[in-house]
């Protein structure tokens, strides 16, 4: 039976970590600050420097940093997908390579699935990967990939031909920063954020057979161990900012004056503003399910429900930025109270990891039995 009501333990764990965040304002640091204190690995197993939790400790953690205003963009790429995936799937000497530099936050790994051509259509990726030997050969393009310049290394979602069959299945490998062949070009986004996107080029990386992580026959199991939990972060990730942005507005309703009157007390500024607490409330209930499946094996159950969160959430975010906005009129829109910059950030929870657009086609399809229409 799954609860939505929050134990002690993570009553504390969300107080704890809102402390934290308030007393951590600037970015610089704070990764390895909140690694030393053991959030960044709060979901890792315990034998390998973890906290021993899971997603539903993790996205906590997440949400209360954003809630501060400095969300960690690689808690969703490092610890959640990359880590749970080794956790999971990876070797003894895998596991004991990275996952506690992963935890103390000495190391981070980025996460590499989405090519120019194939978008949202992982069947359609291109990414090879062919033996060489013991040796693995991986040749292909990625996009859109987070921190690739701090990361000491990257997660590729490559495709290996089937022996059998001749059909191409979805595998995963560690390629390291410096290997040779290994390139990448920044991406100049508008987005105003501390994580850069890249493009990579693989041409021939040549990797060794322990690069592969995981049953090389396992294919969307692996793959999917850690997308839900990429989808359960970003919307923590977008509750975060969505109660960053609307306690900023609050705030302001409440001691903003006009005709001897704080403007908060007009029901046209208060019942938007209590229609944004609501969504972002619901928001997260629905991730807490998610987390709380996800962390009990039902990665069935996870699936749709990590799904509707991220949609949920992301939709409540750009609801809640813009209402904040609005409500503080211009001042909305300068620098001071920084609000401005979440205009384009919150636009991010609905196209990635997956747009709203391909979960509703997964809602559809999968949840209500709708003919599929792709």
């Amino acid at each position: 039976m799954t609860t939505l009501i929050e134990t002690d333990e993570h009553k504390a764990l969300r107080a704890a970590v809102t402390a934290f965040a308030k007393a951590h304002t600037e970015a610089d640091g704070l990764w390895q600050a909140a690694a030393k204190l053991g959030y960044i690995g709060v979901n890792l197993p315990e034998a390998y420097g973890g906290g021993g939790g899971g997603i539903t400790e993790l996205s906590l953690v997440l949400e209360e940093l954003g809630a501060a205003g400095n969300p960690l963009l690689m808690m969703i790429v490092s610890p959640a997908i990359c880590g749970t995936v080794i956790a999971r799937f990876g070797t003894d000497a895998q596991k004991g390579e990275w996952l506690p530099a992963l935890a103390d936050g000495s190391r981070l790994m980025a996460f590499g699935i989405t090519e120019p051509d194939a978008g949202s259509n992982s069947h359609r990726i291109t990414t090879t990967a062919r033996r060489d030997g013991t040796d693995w050969l991986l040749t292909g393009r990625k996009v859109f990939v987070s921190g690739v310049d701090i990361a000491d290394a990257t997660l590729i979602v490559g495709r290996t031909e089937d022996a059998r069959t001749g059909s191409l299945k979805p595998c995963l490998f560690i390629v390291p920063r410096d290997a040779p062949g290994f390139s990448r070009r920044k991406i100049d986004m508008e987005l105003d954020g501390a994580e850069k996107q890249f493009e990579l080029v693989l041409d021939d990386v040549r990797l060794p057979a322990e690069a592969l992580v995981g049953d090389e026959d396992a294919g969307l199991l692996q793959l999917f161990a850690g997308l839900n939990p990429e989808r359960i972060m970003t919307a923590a990730f977008a509750i975060g900012m969505g109660r960053y942005a609307l306690d900023k507005a609050v705030a302001y309703a409440r001691d903003r004056t006009v005709w001897k009157t704080p403007i908060g007390a007009h029901q046209a500024i208060a019942h938007p503003l209590a229609q944004a607490h609501i969504d972002l409330e619901l928001a997260r209930l629905m991730m807490q399910k998610a987390a709380q499946l996800y962390d009990a094996g039902d990665d069935v159950g996870a699936g749709e429900a990590a799904n509707m969160a991220k949609y949920a959430a992301g939709e409540a975010c750009v609801k809640a930025v813009d209402q904040a906005v609005h409500t503080l009129g211009g001042n909305g829109l300068t620098r001071e109270f920084g609000l401005a910059r979440l205009i384009t950030a919150s636009r991010v929870a609905r196209i990635a990891p997956v747009s709203r657009e391909m979960i509703l086609n997964y809602v559809s399809h999968q949840t209500l039995g709708l003919p599929k229409s792709y």
